[in-house]
C-alpha cells in the first residue's frame, strides 16, 4: 500500500511538473481560470452553523493557512488545541489513534462537531471518534471552535462548545499536492490530492488518497489508517451543486487501559496490558518474574464513509436557499484476548458453573446507518440577517458480540451470539436567527431552535449481572423535547473596539452508556439518567489594530442535572457520567497577538476558571463516601489554568514557532481525592519550516516539528476511582504518559 501511494505521488509530480511546462500554450484557458477565481472559496454556505466577528459568540477561527501548516500526520485534536480553553488528549502518546478534546472541562460527548453543517458527533455514544475519519484535516478548508452555548445547530448539544468544520473547495485550476511524512516511532504519511480544474461544462473533480501509520510511543499502539476523498462542484449563475465522499478504514491496537503510577514505576512508561496473558512459557518476563504473552490482534477496527450532496441557490441579492442531504455507512469491531474468563458471562456457551475459566478470543461488533437534511433559507439586506431552517436525520445501530476461539472449546460450540441489542433515533430540529443593526456599531442577535429527539435501545447488553444471574437486558425508550433560545448584542464603538453580552439556553439528552452502564456505579440502578440543561452567560471585550489583537471573555456557566464524569470507565474506555442537580463553570478567557515586526509575533491564551458542583452528595454505590455531602466540590477534569504562549518567526520562506502550552492539575473524581489526580504539565513544541521558490511546481515546503522539546514527562488523561472492599479503602488511578521528545518531518509539494 505505502509503495502504491509513493508511486501514485512520483506520478502526480511528474503530471504537475509538465502542465507547468505547457503554460504558455494554454494562456487562453488560463485567462478563463482567473476570471472565476472568485469561485476558489468555501462553496458550502455554514451561516447556519457559524457566528460571524458582530456575532455574540465566543469563538475562535482557525484559517485554511493554518490548518495546512499542522497537516503532517496527527489528529485535528492537536489542531483545535491551539484555541482558548483547549485540551487534547491522547492514548497512543504521539496524537495519532485514540485522540480526543476537552474545552472548558467539557468532554467530547458535549462538543457538537460538524463539517459542513452535518453532524461528526456519534448519535448514539455522542463522540467524535477522530482516527473513524481518518486523515480528515487534509480535507478541511478551516474551522471555527465557539466556545460555550455558541450557536443553534445540527446533532447533539453544545455543552462546552461547537466545532464548525468546511470542506476545502476544489481550485478552479489543473493542479494537486503530494505530502510526505516521517519521525519518530515509525510514524509516517503518504498522501496525494489531485484537482481537475474547471472544466467546460462547469464542473470541477477533486480527490485525495491518504495513509497513516505510527508504532505509538506506548507498546503495542500501532495505528494504521488509510483514507480517501471525492467531491465534484458544478457552478452555475445561481446555483452551485457539490457532490462528496470522504472516509476511510481505521485499524488500531487498543491502549485504552492506561498504566498506573507503579507499573510505571517497574516496566517502564511505555507499558500497557491491553492484549497481555499470562502463560508458564511466555517468551516475555516482567520485572516481578512473571511470564506473559501478547495477543497481537488485539485491535479496534472500523470502516466510515461519509457521503453528501449539497446545493445552494441564490434567488436574488437578498434570497438564498442551502440543502444538504447526507448518508453515513460505519462498520467496526473489537477483538480483544481475554485472560482466564468467566464462562458463565458468556451468554452463548449455556454455562451455569460460575467456576468455570477459560482464556478466550472475543469481538464486539457495530454496524451504523445515519441519513438526514439539512435545509436553510436566509435572507440578507444591509441592516437585517435572516436564517430559519430546519434539519431531520435518523440513525441505527445493532451492536452484538461474537467469541472466536474458547481455550478447550469446538468452535461448533462457541457460534452465535453472547449479546445483541439494537438502538434506533430520531433527531428533528427546526430554527431561526436574527441579526439586525439598527444604528451604527449596534447588531442585535436572536437564536431560537426547537429539539426534538426519540432515542430507543432493546436487547440484551454485554453485561453479566450476577444478581439476576443473567445477561443486563436494555429497554429504552424516551423521548425528548428541548427548547433553545439564545439573545445577545455587540457593539462596535470604533474600528478597533468592540464588545459583546449574550445569554443562552442549552439543553441535551444522555448518552448510549449513561443508560446501559449505569448499574456499574450507581446506588440504585433501576433509574434512568435524565437530560441536562445549561444555562450559559458570555459578556467579552476585542481590540484590534494592525499590529494588536486583544480579546477577553467573562463566562458564566450554570447547570441543572448536569451529567459528569465519575472518573470510572466502561469496558470500552468510555467515561461513566452521573448527574448532579446543581453545578456552574465560571471564567475569564484571554487571546492576543501582537506583530512585533514583519517577521516576528508574539501571542498565546490563557483561561483561569472555577468548575463546581453545588453540595455534592455521593451517590457512587461503592464509594468510601457514599452518602455523604461533600458540600462544594471541583468537577473531575476541569483544570482552573489552561494557558499557551507562542512566539512565531517569518522571514521570506522561512518559519519558525515555538509553542508552550500549560495545563493545570485535574481531578479524576469528584470528591477531591489527591490520590486519583491529573498533574499539571508544561509542554513546548518547535515547528520550523521553508518553502522555497520552485520552476517545476508552485510550492515545496518542507517542515520539522520537534515536539515535547524539553523532555517532559507527562501524561495527557486518565482516569480513576475509590472504593471498599473488606473495610479496606483503595484508591485505583490510570494514566496515559505521552511520548518524549520525538520528531516528525514533512515535505509538500503544490503543482
Amino acid at each position: 500500500m505505502k509503495r502504491f501511494f509513493l508511486t501514485l505521488a512520483a506520478t502526480a509530480i511528474i503530471v504537475g511538473a509538465q502542465a507547468q511546462s505547457n503554460s504558455s500554450n494554454q494562456t487562453s484557458v488560463y485567462a478563463e481560470q482567473d476570471s472565476l477565481r472568485h469561485y476558489d472559496v468555501e462553496l458550502i454556505e455554514v451561516a447556519a452553523s457559524r457566528a460571524k466577528k458582530s456575532t455574540p459568540i465566543a469563538h475562535s477561527n482557525i484559517s485554511k493557512e493554518q490548518v495546512q501548516k499542522n497537516n503532517y500526520a496527527l489528529d485535528i485534536p492537536s489542531l483545535l488545541a491551539l484555541t482558548p480553553s483547549m485540551v487534547a488528549t491522547n492514548e497512543t502518546g504521539i496524537g495519532i489513534g485514540g485522540t480526543s478534546i476537552r474545552l472548558r472541562g467539557t468532554d467530547a460527548t458535549r462538543l457538537n462537531v460538524t463539517i459542513n453543517g452535518m453532524s461528526l458527533n456519534n448519535p448514539d455514544s455522542h463522540s467524535t471518534y477522530w482516527y473513524d475519519t481518518p486523515d480528515l484535516i487534509s480535507a478541511i478548508g478551516d474551522v471555527q471552535v465557539q466556545r460555550g452555548a455558541g450557536t443553534s445547530t445540527n446533532g447533539t448539544g453544545a455543552f462546552g462548545g461547537a466545532i464548525s468544520m468546511t470542506t476545502a473547495a476544489p481550485a478552479t485550476y489543473f493542479g494537486g499536492d503530494v505530502s510526505l511524512s516521517y519521525g519518530s516511532y515509525n510514524t509516517n504519511k503518504q498522501a496525494v490530492r489531485i484537482s481537475s480544474g474547471l472544466m467546460g461544462s462547469g464542473w470541477m473533480i477533486d480527490g485525495r488518497l491518504s495513509h497513516i501509520g505510527s508504532d505509538g510511543y506506548i507498546e503495542r499502539g500501532a495505528t494504521d489508517l488509510k483514507s480517501y476523498m471525492l467531491q465534484g462542484a458544478h457552478y452555475g449563475p445561481r446555483t452551485t451543486i457539490k457532490l462528496l465522499s470522504f472516509g476511510g478504514k481505521a485499524k488500531t491496537n487498543l491502549t485504552y487501559t492506561g498504566v498506573t503510577k507503579e507499573e510505571m514505576a517497574l516496566y517502564g512508561r511505555r507499558y500497557h496490558t491491553e492484549g497481555q496473558y499470562e502463560t508458564s512459557h511466555g517468551p516475555y518476563v516482567l520485572a516481578d518474574g512473571t511470564h506473559v504473552d501478547y495477543y497481537d490482534d488485539q485491535t479496534d477496527n472500523y470502516l466510515q464513509i461519509n457521503n453528501q450532496l449539497i446545493i445552494n441557490h441564490h434567488f436574488n441579492d437578498q434570497w438564498a436557499i442551502s440543502t444538504t442531504g447526507f448518508y453515513t455507512y460505519g462498520y467496526g469491531f473489537y477483538k480483544q484476548y481475554k485472560d482466564a474468563r468467566t464462562l458463565m458471562e458468556y451468554g452463548n456457551l449455556g454455562v451455569t458453573d460460575s467456576a468455570i475459566e477459560a482464556d478466550l478470543i472475543r469481538r464486539k461488533i457495530m454496524r451504523n446507518h445515519t441519513a438526514g437534511v439539512n435545509l436553510t433559507t436566509s435572507y440578507q439586506t444591509n441592516n437585517l440577517s435572516l436564517l430559519f431552517g430546519g434539519a431531520w436525520s435518523y440513525y441505527t445501530c445493532p451492536h452484538w458480540g461474537e467469541l472466536d476461539w474458547v481455550d478447550g472449546w469446538q468452535n461448533n460450540k462457541i457460534a452465535g451470539r453472547w449479546y445483541d441489542n439494537d438502538v434506533t433515533k430520531h433527531d428533528a430540529n427546526i430554527f431561526t436567527k436574527v441579526a439586525w443593526q439598527p444604528a451604527e456599531g449596534l447588531n442585535l442577535y436572536a437564536d431560537l431552535q426547537y429539539r426534538i429527539v426519540d432515542y430507543k435501545a432493546w436487547g440484551v447488553n454485554d453485561n453479566f449481572d450476577w444478581n439476576t444471574m443473567q445477561m443486563q437486558p436494555i429497554d429504552v425508550d424516551n423521548q425528548y423535547h428541548f427548547l433553545n433560545p439564545h439573545i445577545g448584542l455587540s457593539y462596535e464603538f470604533d474600528s478597533r473596539n468592540s464588545l459583546f453580552i449574550s445569554a443562552a439556553i442549552a439543553q441535551k439528552e444522555p448518552t448510549r452508556s449513561d443508560f446501559t452502564d449505569r448499574y456499574m456505579f450507581a446506588d440504585d440502578d433501576t433509574t434512568q439518567p435524565t437530560s441536562e440543561m445549561l444555562i450559559d452567560y458570555e459578556a467579552g471585550y476585542n481590540y484590534t489594530s494592525r499590529r494588536l489583537n486583544l480579546g477577553v471573555n467573562l463566562y458564566y456557566m450554570r447547570y441543572k442535572d448536569q451529567l459528569i464524569p465519575t472518573g470510572m470507565v466502561n469496558d470500552s474506555s468510555d467515561a461513566l457520567n452521573v448527574n448532579v442537580p446543581d453545578s456552574y463553570r465560571y471564567g475569564v478567557e484571554v487571546a492576543a497577538a501582537w506583530d512585533i515586526a514583519k517577521w516576528l509575533t508574539l501571542g498565546g491564551n490563557a483561561t483561569w476558571s472555577s468548575n463546581k458542583i453545588i453540595d455534592y452528595v455521593d451517590l457512587l454505590a461503592d464509594s468510601p463516601t457514599y452518602g455523604e455531602n461533600l458540600g462544594e466540590m471541583t468537577i473531575a477534569y476541569s483544570p482552573s489554568i489552561i494557558g499557551s504562549a507562542y512566539l512565531d518567526v517569518h522571514h521570506r520562506g522561512f518559519e519558525a514557532a515555538l509553542r508552550t502550552q500549560h495545563v493545570g492539575k485535574q481531578y479524576f473524581t469528584n470528591n477531591e481525592i489527591e490520590a486519583l489526580t491529573l498533574d499539571a504539565y508544561t509542554v513546548t513544541n518547535l515547528e520550523l519550516g521553508y518553502t522555497l521558490p520552485s520552476h517545476s511546481a508552485k510550492k515545496v515546503r518542507f517542515g520539522l516539528n520537534i515536539y515535547n522539546l524539553f523532555n517532559q514527562e507527562y501524561c495527557s488523561n486518565g482516569y480513576g476511582y475509590s472504593y471498599m472492599w473488606d473495610g479496606v479503602r483503595y484508591d485505583e488511578a490510570y494514566y496515559f504518559p505521552q511520548a518524549m521528545l520525538h520528531v516528525l518531518a514533512n515535505i509538500s509539494v503544490r503543482f
